[in-house]
């Protein structure tokens, strides 16, 4: 058996998650994908993946190959499409890790545009809001939002993140608007937990910055519930502008002390260079050009 076909086709069956839905595409029968697979597993001298009569996964050692033989075939892609002068069209799955307010119709219609242009690439989004490894965990992109890109990564700038301080009308009725961040020691805060609670800032008239130690009523790494918590009235709430846009034009959250503005940029990071598939260039590329996320 021709072994890179075989590979072609264990890739898909790991992608689609079945034989015969991994045999429509490769024009053949689902007992012949099966058969490619199993010269694989005899040539490795080990198993790939695990069947049941309604389930395929991939074992441990699968994962890695998969990993391994994804990259492989995506950059001889490449070459072949640069050989030829074609055009390679993006395919396969997308696994891509992204903060959990990437979670708002902005962002999911740029999915849906991007899937509408490029229909063979299935999209895997990790929201859980973790530091994911890309490399380990077989993730093809990360897109985070910080001051810099970090070391160790290739990084894109994608697109500019701004978090606000914000608050409901009902929480500033009852607890008064802060004037200065100093007065934030006497607010209610729901804090995003992966941050310090010690806070630097500058009064006016002063040169020395002066330290303050908030104490969150709620504290979380999910950013969707610190927005419910917010529009509640529980307190105020660092948040990005994606989040709030819509609730402070209707008026459901109000912008407090401007000089409390992060900015920050989303980078889309991934490990290498050398096998950056056309899935996620063109991902990346799509992502720069959308004015929606400006």
């Amino acid at each position: 058996m021709d072994t890179l076909i075989s590979m072609q086709v264990f890739r898909l069956v790991a992608e689609l998650k079945g034989f015969a839905a991994a045999a429509r595409r490769m024009d053949m029968s689902a007992a012949m994908a099966s058969k490619h697979v199993m010269h694989l597993e005899r040539r490795l001298g080990t198993r790939l993946l695990n069947r049941t009569s309604r389930h395929v996964s991939l074992t441990e050692t699968g994962a890695l190959y998969f990993e391994q033989s994804r990259q492989m075939l995506d950059a001889l892609e490449e070459v072949e499409a640069a050989v030829t002068k074609a055009t390679v069209v993006p395919r396969g799955t997308l696994r891509v890790s992204a903060p959990v307010w990437f979670a708002n119709p902005t962002f999911v219609a740029v999915l849906a545009a991007y899937r509408a242009r490029y229909p063979e690439v299935n999209i895997d989004m990790d929201l859980s809001g973790r530091m994911v490894n890309l490399v380990e965990e077989g993730f093809d992109l990360a897109l985070r939002a910080s001051a810099t890109p970090g070391d160790n990564l290739v990084a894109r700038t994608i697109m500019p993140a701004v978090f606000h301080l914000v608050g409901a009308p009902s929480y500033l009725q009852k607890a008064g608007r802060p004037k200065q961040m100093g007065d934030l020691v006497s607010h209610a805060m729901l804090w995003y937990a992966l941050v310090p609670t010690d806070l630097e800032w500058k009064a006016d008239g002063q040169d020395a910055p002066k330290k303050i130690k908030i104490a969150p009523v709620l504290q979380s790494t999910n950013e969707s519930l610190l927005h419910l918590a917010a529009l509640q009235g529980m307190g105020l709430a660092m948040l990005p502008k994606w989040m709030i846009g819509q609730d402070v034009e209707a008026g459901r959250l109000v912008h407090v002390l401007p000089e409390c503005t992060y900015e920050g940029t989303v980078y889309g990071v991934y490990p290498s260079r050398k096998y950056l598939s056309s899935k996620v260039r063109t991902f990346l590329d799509f992502l720069v050009e959308d004015p929606r996320l400006r």
